[in-house]
């Protein structure tokens, strides 16, 4: 066949970049275009995304991408939970709260008196955290009760992008379903399976006169429009749904081939989990706070939330601000150095959610259960990463013990999978063969859906078997098994949950 380009706009939240796909049929090779840092911005104690200063960049991403000649397809990619509220006359009325924004904190517990966590978790199956959708609504509802009732849509974050770049107003299946609002369980032979937990928000006092019609991943959505083309001087670009949720995207492209294996998408967040056909929605899934999230061609992600390299990104962050200035590269190779097993920190406890002074989060939490406590930048970064292997143990585990099966490998994809220090412990505490790449997990599964929606790709199995072909997979067996299991039980007292 006739190579073909696509771009995939994948914008998570420490960076966002453009990526030109070619598909040849049986490889995609991808390059980077434009690269751009996705700031969050503080204003009278909440924080919020900057989305017009992100779209600019989408805009420069389209702009580049002249000089590749015919497009065949755009397709964008965000972090889940967020969204914008559009009003009369399609204006964005207030720029999207961020997700780390306090507004949240503790405010599920108060919901519960409402409504039972049961019923919320019988209802959507979503893992129950602070910056689910569900909880930013009912926040925005106490504190600005007029941006509510003054919109007409509800758009999350791709979908945003998606309706400034077509003006087609809809939410797409995988991003709705991270919302804790959509259920997926039912009408599971729809071509969009479930529907949106109106009860849920009626309950509540949420609105639901703005939720969209939620379309499938590979939609297309229309081509790019007539003032963004003059604008930008050029043609028609046809944009497509895809998989919006960045993880949702990331699990497509595991390179997977046999039916015993689970994921780990790693970056900012670190998700954890199996794809499976039926959502998995019982009590043990809600004692071990797993999630069931929406995937391509109507499966499940039924994962695990963890803060992931967010505690790692913040502590450089402020090393940065104190003129200390590191790679990750040269921080995971002074780590490797340090001493093993110093102390653990739970990483999903609420002090580290937040923006901050991370490597004092850090100190006082070991301070405060009893530790040693990491004196240097190697210790600190060690703690992070020995910790993040030994609640992907944890985890791995409790899912195990939810789906009654053993996994015998572990994909790990997406930026985090660079880190070769991270996936050799994760390896050793897990006690399984751990198979890293491709890098760019997200960006891949966002080009492939997109050949798939043009047929130029069949189906989910012959997606998987080009990526396979297209990029190397780096293969870590376990070592020291004996002292990372003692040291396991050391973990699992402290974080008993």
């Amino acid at each position: 066949m006739e190579t073909k380009k696509f771009i995939a706009i994948d914008i998570g939240a420490e960076s966002g970049r453009g990526l030109i796909g070619e598909f040849s049929g049986e490889k995609v090779v991808l390059k980077e275009i434009h690269r751009f840092p996705t700031h969050n911005v503080r204003l009278h104690s909440h924080i919020y995304w900057d989305v017009l200063a992100i779209f600019s960049e989408i805009k420069k991403i389209i702009s580049i991408a002249k000089s590749e000649g015919n497009i065949s397809g755009l397709g964008i990619t965000t972090w889940g939970v967020d969204y914008g509220l559009i009003g009369e006359n399609d204006i964005l009325l207030s720029n999207p709260f961020h997700y780390r924004d306090r507004r949240t904190d503790g405010l599920p517990d108060g919901i519960f008196g409402i409504i039972p966590k049961e019923k919320i978790f019988k209802r959507t199956g979503i893992q129950f955290m602070p910056l689910n959708t569900l909880y930013q609504l009912y926040a925005t509802k106490k504190e600005f009760p007029s941006l509510l009732d003054s919109a007409k849509t509800l758009l999350f974050m791709p979908d945003l992008f998606n309706f400034f770049l077509t003006e087609k107003k809809v939410a797409e299946y995988t991003i709705a379903s991270t919302s804790q609002m959509y259920d997926s369980s039912v009408e599971r032979e729809k071509e969009v399976p479930g529907e949106w937990a109106v009860d849920i928000l009626e309950i509540l006092g949420i609105p639901v006169h703005f939720l969209p019609e939620v379309v499938s991943p590979g939609t297309f959505l229309g081509n790019i429009s007539e003032d963004i083309k003059e604008e930008l001087g050029i043609s028609d670009i046809p944009v497509y749904t895809v998989c919006c949720h960045d993880t949702a995207s990331a699990v497509v492209s595991v390179p997977a081939k046999d039916n015993v294996w689970a994921y780990l998408s790693s970056g900012t967040w670190s998700l954890l989990g199996v794809e499976i056909d039926q959502p998995v929605i019982n009590e043990k899934s809600l004692r071990y706070n797993f999630t069931n999230e929406g995937g391509y061609g109507k499966t499940i992600r039924f994962l695990k939330n963890i803060m992931g390299l967010w505690i790692l990104q913040e502590c450089r962050r402020q090393w940065q601000r104190e003129g200390k200035e590191f790679s990750y590269q040269e921080l995971t190779d002074m780590a490797s150095s340090a001493k093993p097993f110093l102390s653990f920190i739970d990483v999903n406890h609420k002090d580290f959610l937040f923006p901050g002074n991370m490597p004092e989060r850090i100190q006082k939490y070991c301070k405060d259960t009893g530790q040693q406590i990491p004196e240097d930048i190697p210790q600190t970064v060690r703690v992070i990463l020995e910790s993040l292997a030994m609640e992907y143990r944890y985890v791995m585990d409790n899912l195990e013990d939810v789906i009654g099966t053993r996994i015998e490998t572990l994909h790990i994809v997406g930026g985090g999978s660079q880190n070769k220090l991270l996936s050799q412990f994760t390896a050793s505490a897990i006690k399984k063969v751990v198979m890293a790449g491709p890098v760019e997990a997200t960006g891949t599964g966002n080009i492939l859906v997109q050949a798939i929606a043009t047929k130029d790709i069949s189906d989910i199995s012959q997606l998987r078997e080009v990526v396979r072909k297209s990029f190397p997979l780096f293969v870590y067996q376990p070592k020291d098994t004996g002292l990372w299991e003692e040291n396991y039980e050391r973990y699992k007292r402290l974080v008993s949950r």
